[in-house]
């Protein structure tokens, strides 16, 4: 089969590989939908790929794509019918720990006390290709409801933005300012909308702001065009300042603009990874009794909350999607990506 892989230095290559088959414990997928993330741009733009993330040693090329959503059509020795069978149409929580420690035991493979052995798409073969490889504890079952882009989306950028939202506690009645309007900030904007909140998106792109209002946005502010967005906020709540924000850009002003934003007792949350921010910790953050709160993806418990979520609701996931790709277009594909004004792209592997 033919994978993606991000050598580095905004370069990339499709290379052969033999077709997985299941060992002990494991499934294989056939991909029907990897989804494009933000995070894959700093494996794509490294000088160096992964490895030079401090993701650990990798072992020849590795496939790229932690987005996964299929079907199961290779199950190995001793999974469960429950857990696994042909035909199943599945998610993939895209991290592998012990297993069994008391994070991998709650569906947090990530927080694994051993430390993560794998991350699918980074560390470990992704879904950038026909088939994947994975353990089966690590399936997510997919909706009928749910298109398998839908699904790629919950695997990553909207399970992200569902975790965040929980962790925010987010209510009806209550106003979020989210800053950042990419796949994820996008995707939290959609699901604050649908729970009844008031949404104030924030992106230095008209095209992001205007897909932001058509997502359920009542107030767009672009930072670019705002004298101090801090005060631009509080004069959309009466003075007071947003219940809870959420950063999604990564960007050091956006984080701390996203701690001054919220009313006194308010709830920040950073999302978008890397880089730093600067706080005055006794005025933005003590003296106003402000709770800031970091989210790191999400759990398999979470993941599919999140689907039944969106089935239930009947939220159309699909939307987020401006491109889809073929396999042998993926060049093409990442290099809009890496522009970062589109909204979510997708790869068809098959």
């Amino acid at each position: 089969m033919k994978g993606i892989v991000f050598p580095g230095s905004k370069k990339l290559e499709i290379l052969n590989f033999p077709d997985p088959t299941p060992g002990p414990g494991e499934v294989v997928l056939e991909i029907k939908a990897s989804g494009m993330c933000g995070s894959d741009l700093k494996f794509y733009r490294a000088e160096g790929g992964a490895s030079s993330l401090g993701l650990g040693d990798l072992d020849g090329p590795i496939i790229a794509g932690h987005e996964p959503c299929g079907i199961v059509v290779g199950v190995g020795e001793g999974v469960p019918k429950n857990v696994a069978k042909e035909g199943m149409r599945v998610m993939q929580h895209h991290y592998r720990g012990c297993g069994s420690c008391e994070h991998c035991s709650t569906g947090w493979e990530q927080l694994c006390i051993d430390g993560v052995k794998e991350v699918f798409g980074a560390t470990g073969h992704g879904a950038h290709a026909k088939y994947m490889k994975c353990p089966a504890r690590t399936l997510v079952a997919l909706p009928d409801e749910l298109s398998f882009k839908a699904g790629a989306a919950i695997s990553c950028g909207t399970g992200t933005a569902w975790g965040a939202l929980q962790r925010l506690e987010l209510m009806g009645d209550q106003t979020i300012a989210i800053f950042g309007q990419g796949p994820v900030g996008l995707s939290a904007t959609l699901l604050a909308s649908q729970m009844g909140a008031r949404v104030i998106a924030l992106d230095t792109g008209e095209e992001r702001l205007q897909r932001a209002k058509e997502f359920g946005a009542e107030v767009l502010i672009n930072p670019t065009k705002t004298e101090d967005v801090v005060q631009a906020i509080r004069d959309a709540t009466h003075g007071r300042g947003a219940h809870a924000s959420l950063d999604c850009s990564s960007a050091p002003i956006a984080r701390s603009q996203a701690v001054q934003c919220v009313r006194t007792w308010g709830r920040a949350c950073f999302v978008g990874e890397g880089d730093i921010v600067t706080l005055n910790v006794s005025n933005d953050m003590l003296r106003r009794q402000v709770t800031i709160i970091g989210s790191w993806t999400f759990s398999k418990v979470g993941q599919a909350k999140c689907a039944e979520y969106v089935a239930d609701k009947q939220i159309s996931l699909d939307s987020l999607f401006t491109h889809e790709w073929k396999l042998d277009q993926a060049k093409e594909a990442y290099e809009l990506f890496d522009l970062q004004n589109t909204g979510k792209g997708v790869i068809d592997p098959s």
